[in-house]
């Protein structure tokens, strides 16, 4: 973190509710993307701290995790044209300055309005039925899920829980993801179908609820592997998703949980997490170095038996520690 991200941090903070300096390179304040939670006005779940020399936004409530560039041109367009000019001025460029390749918009067909499990209505087209977001999925080796559409996410996600957003920057196509616990719609998931870099949006219904996917379609007396997102868990016999890295499963305390984490050893925070689950006890996926594919869908676009590679490369104890050991050398 830099003397000039140091200096717009401090230029937004009065916009920030609840902002406050929780040691250097730490701040934390009320999240302006999501809201935070609506039933506790105090609670504050948004951060920017340090990574290397970059700075970094992350929400521990919707699940969002961006550069403070992409944090600073969502909250105020004209602060951060002048942020740019400050950072390429000082000779500052990089990743954090690139922008993503829009993707292809596809012509929408007729749709329906599917409802789930009789308890929620979700008054949207099944993503499959229209073309761009059956198009996205199919491209992934994506045929079949619980998948909804919405032309314009921020209605949607207002309609159901008024008042979420206010920034129309979120009014955009979204595939939405359904997380259900007990037949009760808890919380929704949204994939952007732009070059928003904002690209999964996490809102729960239920501020307590788990942000867990897949909870009402496990058999918790059989193993139950633990994935990172959603798409992911589409690939995995009896899998749920957390949809956020910070994502709890309390809701499986019990049964036999194996963690199936992205394949990338230099990740300091995927790295981290496999440790935590090692020193627990909890049993864990560590990939074979043959495999370099960063993920579950991109291994299986690869032609990669995973649900085989992950049942022969679960290990706890010793043996996780050893693996993952060589495993971070890679």
């Amino acid at each position: 973190m830099d003397f000039i991200d140091v200096k717009y941090i401090n230029l937004i903070s009065s916009r920030l509710p609840k902002f406050k300096k929780v040691k250097p390179h730490l701040y934390n304040f009320r999240c302006p993307i999501c809201g935070d939670s609506q039933k506790q006005k105090n609670k504050a779940r948004g951060y920017l701290y340090r990574v290397k020399n970059n700075t970094n936004y992350k929400c521990h409530n919707c699940g969002i995790s961006i550069s403070f560039n992409s944090f600073l041109k969502d909250l105020d367009p004209e602060t951060h044209k002048e942020y740019v000019f400050e950072k390429f001025k000082d000779g500052k460029s990089g990743k954090n300055f690139q922008t993503e390749n829009p993707e292809d918009i596809f012509k929408k067909l007729d749709t329906s309005k599917p409802t789930f499990k009789k308890k929620i209505v979700i008054d949207l087209p099944d993503a499959f039925s229209v073309d761009q977001s059956k198009r996205y999925l199919m491209d992934r080796a994506i045929f079949s899920g619980t998948y909804f559409y919405a032309e314009n996410f921020q209605e949607f996600v207002n309609s159901i829980k008024p008042g979420s957003f206010d920034n129309p920057k979120f009014g955009e196509k979204r595939i939405v993801i359904p997380l259900v616990r007990n037949n009760k719609l808890i919380g929704v998931q949204g994939r952007a179908l732009s070059s928003n870099p904002i690209k999964y949006l996490t809102i729960m219904l239920d501020d307590d609820a788990p942000k867990v996917f897949g909870l009402d379609t496990i058999d918790k007396k059989l193993p139950v592997y633990v994935v990172e997102g959603p798409f992911d868990s589409t690939f995995i016999n009896n899998s749920v998703a957390l949809c956020g890295s910070d994502g709890e499963v309390s809701d499986l305390e019990g049964s036999d949980k194996v963690f199936v984490y992205d394949n990338e050893p230099r990740n300091k925070e995927i790295v981290a997490r496999i440790e935590r689950c090692i020193e627990r006890g909890e049993r864990v996926v560590i990939w074979p170095s043959n495999i370099r594919d960063k993920d579950i869908n991109d291994m299986v676009l690869s032609g990669h038996k995973v649900q085989e590679i992950v049942e022969s490369n679960t290990y706890s104890g010793l043996q996780a520690k050893l693996k993952f050991t060589t495993w971070k050398k890679i």
